[in-house]
């Protein structure tokens, strides 16, 4: 499979875009080493003097580069550095919190092509930043000069040894290692070249699998385009039956996300990561308890939950709002539709690892395929559209789909959610395009089509 290099690169008149948690672009154009070391500076001189902050990145290329110049901004601000070089996003949030560091920096674009590069903020307790502490960094990022010490000052650098130990111990606590590695399981990753392969391999190892790795090396030379969607891994789904594999495990760069293919080769997707983690840990009345997602994930985690005579609470789209909902509620389990399930017993982020080592314990424990497993699962269809417009056109939207549907409940904590027994319509404004989202979920692959339709309204 040949190396995906070339992606279109996006116009150079777009922007950086900040959000609370962190900040991405275009390298060379919109993200530049000035920008890194303003923005990570920023974050750096809100924790106290000498406070150990950790650096890491997924494969792409110009991650060395961003690395050395984050590292710089942070001693210059009196902080110590601790580099983990390549290492998966939920990988770091627990690391930082296995040496008691302050925070850490991620630098990863997540799924986006190889123009892009960015920046994730995570705090002390392993999670990233919330909206007020985004925010404040944003605006000190905007509108201040970084707080930089005198030479005698200077914070030091030092390197991580084995981060990635402190995560695999943690998510084998999860799980029935035995019984897994029992059933000799051969699998096949797919780590594309970012992050996932470091880790990857050793947990599936430890599981007692055979693994067929791809793109094991974290060159960020993408094998196919980084999103792991079903038309992107057609390839893989391919590879999985030819290599006689019972799963196919697909990662996105930074290792956040988990993308399923059958044992026949089937692209399952993302949505049933977290449905199929649900369903696992609901199933032991010793772990049942309320779970937690965002308002654009699939209701087959929310009908799930209600199976087994517990709470499903939605949150605003966001890894963040998602694990502040799982705080508030108590929740045992969370995670957001895109392959990204949250374990609170090993951290508060999307963690592509656990639902890994998770699914294979569901296959183990019920001696089944997966594509029994996912067959098992309510039957939901999700339909999406787009359309251009802004955020000045969002109340006009909003009141035109109201009046559409007036037997629905409706909800505005992210955008406009309208809700009925059997489906859900969501209406969300973009962070970062001109458009407007639309997502619904409904028994029917027609119907769900229908209530995106915003032009027949």
């Amino acid at each position: 499979m040949p190396d995906f290099d070339n992606s279109p690169t996006p116009p150079e008149t777009m922007s950086l875009i900040i959000s609370v948690s962190g900040l991405r672009g275009i390298v060379g154009d919109t993200l530049t080493p000035e920008v890194a070391v303003r923005y990570v500076a920023a974050y750096a001189s809100t924790l106290p003097a000498g406070a150990t902050i950790v650096v890491g990145r997924d494969g792409r290329t110009t991650g060395p580069m961003l690395r050395s110049a984050i590292i710089a901004a942070i001693t210059a601000t009196g902080r110590r550095a601790v580099d983990a070089d390549v290492i998966a996003t939920p990988t770091i949030g627990v690391y930082l919190r296995s040496i008691g560091a302050a925070a850490a920096v991620q630098i990863s674009a997540s799924h986006n092509p190889p123009a892009y590069n960015g920046i994730k903020l995570f705090d002390a307790d392993g999670r990233v930043i919330g909206a007020d502490a985004g925010s404040a960094v944003r605006d000190a990022y905007q509108t201040g000069r970084p707080n930089y010490v005198a030479h005698d000052a200077i914070g030091d650098a030092t390197t991580a040894t084995d981060p990635h130990a402190a995560h695999l111990s943690a998510v084998l606590a999860t799980v029935d290692a035995e019984t897994i590695a029992a059933r000799n399981y051969r699998v096949l990753l797919d780590a594309n070249h970012g992050a996932g392969g470091i880790l990857g391999r050793r947990l599936l190892e430890s599981l007692g699998c055979d693994v067929v790795l791809l793109g094991e090396q974290p060159t960020g030379l993408f094998a196919h385009t980084p999103e792991p969607t079903a038309e992107n891994l057609s390839d893989v789904g391919k590879d999985v039956v030819d290599q006689n594999c019972v799963v196919g495990f697909c990662q996105d760069p930074d290792a956040d996300r988990l993308a399923l293919i059958d044992e026949t080769g089937r692209y399952i997707g993302e949505e049933y990561t977290l449905a199929l983690c649900v369903h696992r840990i609901l199933s032991n009345p010793s772990m049942r308890g309320p779970i937690a997602i965002n308002t654009a994930t699939s209701g087959m985690s929310e009908r799930i939950a209600a199976e087994h005579n517990v709470g499903c609470h939605r949150s605003a789209v966001g890894e963040a709002n998602v694990a502040d909902r799982m705080i508030e509620v108590g929740a045992v389990y969370g995670g957001e539709g895109n392959g990204g399930p949250i374990d609170p017993s090993v951290g508060y982020v999307r963690d592509s690892f656990v639902a890994m080592a998770q699914i294979l314990d569901l296959m183990a424990r019920t001696d089944g395929p997966l594509s029994s497993l996912a067959d098992k699962l309510p039957k939901l269809h999700i339909e999406k559209n787009k359309i251009s417009a802004g955020p000045k056109d969002l109340p006009a939207i909003f009141n035109k789909m109201t009046a559409r549907y007036p037997d629905a409940d409706a909800d505005t904590t992210d955008g406009l959610r309208l809700t009925w027994p059997d489906k859900w319509l969501l209406v969300r404004g973009s962070n970062t395009e001109p458009i407007v989202r639309l997502i619904a979920e409904a028994d029917t692959a027609e119907e769900a089509k229908r209530l995106v339709d915003f032009e027949t309204a």
